[in-house]
């Protein structure tokens, strides 16, 4: 099973989507195992945005990140990274396929509703970020098996 971070942002909080974009997911078929309501500290974003430092986009990501409170999750499913981004869909919510929830929720580029991890290695790099290990759980969820063909 793969892991993923995916940020319910602060447009989304704001908006009152927390709700319809956590059941997206688990509607899917990705697990929760790991969700906290938080403001994420000034440090915190910029280790999050690490790659864009120096970026001209850099200060308003991190300034809009933290600008409100937001819900981090960890979701938890086959291949939950591509099921996760394929769900979110495209960056830019004026391109977003209707479906998806920027297609769904979003307008603007910098109001995109959610972040999700773009990768294997990036969502354990961000999932450290956000959650110590003990914060994560693992359970058996009776449908599970219905959902991955176990």
């Amino acid at each position: 099973m793969e892991r993923t971070l995916i940020i319910v942002k602060p447009e989304g909080v704001q908006r009152g989507l927390i709700g319809q974009v956590i059941a997206r997911f688990e509607q899917k078929g990705l697990k929760v195992v790991g969700l906290k309501l938080m403001q994420i500290p000034r440090e915190m974003a910029e280790r999050h945005y690490a790659e864009h430092a120096g970026k001209a986009f850099y200060e308003g990501l991190v300034g809009h990140i933290t600008s409100s409170p937001v819900v981090v999750g960890v979701l938890e499913g086959p291949e939950a990274v591509s099921v996760a981004r394929t769900m979110m869909g495209v960056t830019n919510p004026k391109a977003a396929a209707p479906g998806t929830i920027r297609g769904d929720y979003g307008i603007d580029i910098g109001l995109n509703i959610v972040h999700g991890s773009d990768g294997a290695e990036s969502a354990q790099r961000e999932i450290g970020i956000f959650f110590a290990p003990a914060e994560l759980v693992s359970y058996e969820r009776a449908g599970d098996r219905w959902v991955a063909g176990e």
